[in-house]
């Protein structure tokens, strides 16, 4: 199986090369071609702190605000964005971020184009900080794809009119907050409902109150008893929802596959799926998996699980932490190809500081600006 799947990368990273080759011909003359020029990448960052529009509550959290860093990639006069999202549960923040995009020595790179040597750079300079590495990757997918003069959904050949609908996050509260929630996500053709905090059906029954929609509920690991979990499902099926996310912790290996076998409905891998690896541990396990920029290093790691995923024949979503229009539009760039998205980060803040990725009716409408979508506002 890892041969195989050996093979399947080295597939996919000859197909993102002859993505990149064919934007460089045309009637088969080749075109002129960005070379080195002896500058390096010019490499910045900053904290800023994202303002929640509603106290946000999961299982095992609640919180008004996230903490967030604002990356820069320039390369001859163009600028590449990035952002790396960090809630509390990532265990990752401003200083850890830091620290770590401190150590970085990107300058010693002249071509913008050898995104493998530098990402892989990146990867190997400290363990874990997968938000911090996203900041760059993403940052580098802009600057490249402003280069090109294309979005990444068209250098990765996909169609801009496949875009799924994107759910809307409903988080954990009483009874009356939940239905104004609720009401206000009426543009929303499905919504996600966070659950698992012991007042699931009042969660469920509060959303209902004002809507028909179809619905996917977010456990974030909350239940512990199969038994109890798989009569739930059954109950939540009736009320209309069509996936389960997360439902036991992580590393409860045994409780999900017996929950997956016996559920009537799809069961998701939200924090059990990190980076591409675990795809070994959780395939058999799980339904399907909901990818984020966040937690596998960014827009080059999610290419490849998202690719893997459906050639395991595993359903797929691409997802997002509470961010900024940067990252939200780098992990749009993906929606093309997958069964699901939660793509709604920007919607729930209040101080959004670019434009980009849009959703009309519910659907999911992907800017034709270059490189991963967005302009700085103002």
């Amino acid at each position: 199986m890892k041969a195989n799947r050996r093979t399947f990368l080295e597939a996919t990273s000859l197909a993102a090369g002859a993505g990149f080759l064919s934007s460089f011909t045309k009637a088969g003359k080749v075109l002129p071609r960005y070379q080195p020029t002896g500058s390096g990448l010019k490499f910045s960052f900053k904290p800023y702190e994202l303002q929640l529009k509603h106290t946000f509550t999961i299982a095992s959290n609640s919180r008004t605000s996230t903490a967030v860093m604002l990356t820069q990639l320039e390369w001859e006069g163009v600028t590449g964005y990035g952002e790396a999202s960090m809630p509390p549960y990532l265990g990752e923040s401003h200083q850890t971020a830091t620290k770590f995009l401190s150590t970085l020595n990107l300058s010693q790179f002249k071509d913008p184009f050898r995104m493998e040597e530098i990402l892989d750079y990146v990867d190997a300079a400290m363990p874990g900080n997968c938000a911090a590495k996203a900041s760059v990757d993403i940052a580098l997918h802009d600057l490249v794809g402003k280069l090109l003069n294309q979005p990444w959904y068209r250098i990765w050949g996909y169609s801009a009119e496949k875009t799924p609908l994107t759910t809307f996050t409903i988080g954990m509260a009483k009874s009356d907050e939940v239905v104004t929630k609720t009401k206000e996500a009426s543009a929303f053709k499905i919504l996600k409902v966070k659950i698992g905090g012991g007042n699931d059906e009042e969660m469920i029954k509060g959303v209902r109150s004002v809507t028909n929609v179809p619905l996917c509920v977010d456990v974030n690991q909350g239940w512990k008893d199969r038994q109890e979990a798989l009569d739930k499902i059954h109950w939540l099926k009736e009320q209309g929802v069509v996936f389960i996310e997360q439902p036991f912790e992580k590393h409860n290996f045994d409780d999900t596959a017996w929950l997956t076998q016996h559920s009537p409905l799809p069961i998701m891998a939200d924090e059990a799926l990190q980076r591409i690896g675990d795809l070994d541990r959780i395939h058999g396990v799980y339904s399907g998996i909901n990818c984020k920029l966040m937690k596998c290093t960014g827009m080059r790691e999610a290419h490849k699980i998202i690719e893997m995923a459906r050639s395991l024949k595993m359903k797929t979503m691409i997802g997002c932490m509470t961010e900024t229009s940067c990252a939200v539009s780098a992990a749009s760039q993906l929606s093309p190809i997958v069964d699901w998205a939660d793509l709604d980060g920007n919607l729930l803040i209040s101080n959004d500081v670019f434009e980009g990725m849009k959703v009309v009716e519910g659907k999911i409408l992907l800017p034709e600006l270059a490189g991963i979508g967005i302009r700085p506002k103002g």
